[in-house]
């Protein structure tokens, strides 16, 4: 069964970094995209940065382009997303989730997702 493990959430005031792992477990599961998604309260999860295993393309939101970078370990066991500059925006759930048919941002193309990690920024 794949595992997924978010870790590194916390409170930050705005302008700081963090940067969130996600501990993979694949057991023989061969994703080609890894993703980090936020849901913040009241609102619909959504894509914030995708990682195409096979040649490295990343996709990002257009709300944090430029301030979120997102990379993998050569062996697939971890996954980051490291935040600099946060905004108060970007305080939600962060999950990390992975597929094996597209990649993007669309939550609809992952099928393995983890528990989350909180992140909050304060103005």
């Amino acid at each position: 069964q794949v595992r997924l493990v978010e870790s590194g959430g916390g409170s930050r005031q705005a302008g700081r970094s963090l940067t969130l792992s996600c501990s993979i477990s694949l057991y023989g599961y061969e994703p080609s995209c890894m993703a980090w998604f936020r849901q913040a309260p009241g609102k619909e999860r959504e894509g914030v940065a995708a990682f195409y295993t096979i040649g490295g393309t990343t996709f990002y939101a257009e709300s944090v382009k430029g301030r979120f970078t997102i990379s993998q370990d050569q062996g697939k066991s971890m996954l980051y997303l490291q935040m600099n500059p946060l905004k108060t925006g970007d305080t939600a759930m962060y999950y990390c989730a992975v597929g094996s048919n597209f990649c993007g941002l669309r939550r609809e193309w992952f099928r393995y997702w983890g528990q989350g990690t909180q992140v909050t920024v304060s103005s």
